[in-house]
């Protein structure tokens, strides 16, 4: 097997040259993701795939089998990011995998299935505050109100779609069928610092963390910030700033729950101002459902409690809620047998953060490989992988590939 973490490595700094500004920020159904996707198409085809773009604008790969037709293991992951972000997030598990059709097609190997490689148009969420779009489509669990979110200029994901050369009519026909689908498997960064503790390349994941999303709206009264007496002040600040504190108190200490306000906005924002209205987000997570919800429920009465004490008023939405995920048993074998003849005791690691994989569930099982990153740090401009790592990571999911049984 001739794959070159090198090559991995160039592509990926290749791809995050193709960004709406400094760092690293490309978002769903923008002209960064038309670039994008025009890129990886013509790696795509190089590698000896047919290419086309869906209805909802994942590019997509698909390398025969023995024979035109058959079911095909799904790969890939995302090509979208968050604001300023690292350039392997996602993106790694895309070039991975076209990586090793690549390879495959240079000896004329084909198998009993066929691979599709798919790189997800959106799984962050960034654009129109609703996660793993992409995926979702394609599991057929795609909510079509989403079409109506509009992002930070007012333009509606449907507008989006139309102004990326798509029909937002036929976003359904990018939902696959359990009988084309033989399983989904994504190579993917840790984004924590374990397999870097462990000093090992590669971990087999075991199931991904469910999520809670809710985007919060406090509504105050903005007045002068040298004239109105503290005692008579409903600022909206104040308030979210003890809300803040309540998330961190009730997700420390119990048990596998992580609580984040990631997101806050302020209005009218002005320094001599006392803000009148504050937006802000709050994620919860845990391998745990009934945990997490038992929180979640925990944090919304304690907002209950701080806006009526401080005589605000209160909106808040759920903007994603997705239960945990496992892996399938089968699939995890099958890493760990291509790890191990790799010569790599890969440890089994639960994810915390949320990935396409998880939307695909009720379409297929699913599997993920993790690749070390140094320090576990992602989302970052910071995140950073070697080379070796890179290319062992394609070379376990290369032999998963080729042992894979339908």
């Amino acid at each position: 097997m001739s794959l070159s973490g090198l090559d991995l490595m160039a592509r990926a700094d290749e791809l995050a040259a193709i960004t709406s500004g400094p760092g690293l920020t490309r978002l769903y159904l923008t002209p960064e993701h038309k670039a994008a996707n025009d890129l990886v198409s013509r790696w795509m085809q190089e590698a000896g795939m047919a290419v086309h773009i869906d209805a909802v604008g994942n590019v997509v790969g698909r390398y025969e089998g023995e024979r035109p037709g058959l079911p095909a293991l799904m790969l890939g992951s995302h090509l979208d990011t968050v604001r300023d972000a690292g350039r392997y997030d996602g993106m790694l598990g895309v070039l991975s995998a076209i990586a090793c059709v690549a390879d495959l097609n240079a000896r004329g190997r084909r198998l009993p299935f066929a691979i599709e490689v798919v790189g997800f148009g959106d799984e962050e969420g960034v654009r129109f505050q609703s996660t793993l779009i992409g995926s979702r489509a394609v599991a057929g669990t795609l909510d079509r109100g989403l079409l109506r979110n509009c992002d930070s200029d007012g333009v509606s994901m449907a507008d989006a779609l139309t102004a990326f050369g798509l029909d937002p009519n036929r976003i359904g026909s990018a939902v696959r069928r359990p009988e084309e689908v033989a399983a989904y498997v994504e190579l993917h960064i840790e984004q924590g610092p374990v397999l870097e503790r462990e000093g090992i390349p590669v971990g087999i994941v075991t199931g991904i963390a469910g999520a809670t999303r809710l985007e919060v709206t406090l509504t105050g009264e903005a007045g002068h910030a040298g004239t109105v007496p503290m005692h008579l002040r409903c600022d909206a600040l104040a308030a979210a700033a003890e809300m803040v504190l309540a998330v961190e108190e009730e997700c420390s200490g119990r048990g596998r729950v992580v609580g984040t306000v990631g997101r806050l906005s302020v209005s009218p924002g002005a320094g001599n101002v006392i803000p009148g209205e504050v937006r802000f987000s709050v994620d919860i997570r845990s391998d745990q459902d009934e945990q997490r919800q038992e929180r979640v429920n925990t944090v919304i009465d304690r907002f209950d409690e701080i806006a009526e004490g401080r005589r605000m008023g209160l909106q808040y939405r759920v903007t994603h809620d997705s239960p945990a995920v496992a892996c399938s048993p089968r699939l995890m074998a099958r890493l760990s047998e291509a790890a191990r003849a790799e010569g790599i005791e890969a440890p089994e690691l639960l994810s915390g953060a949320g990935h396409d994989a998880m939307a695909m569930t009720p379409l297929c099982e699913i599997g993920m490989l993790f690749v070390r990153c140094r320090g576990g740090i992602s989302h970052n401009p910071a995140e950073s992988i070697t080379a070796e790592d890179a290319e062992t990571g394609a070379r376990v999911l290369l032999r998963f590939i080729e042992n894979f049984e339908g």
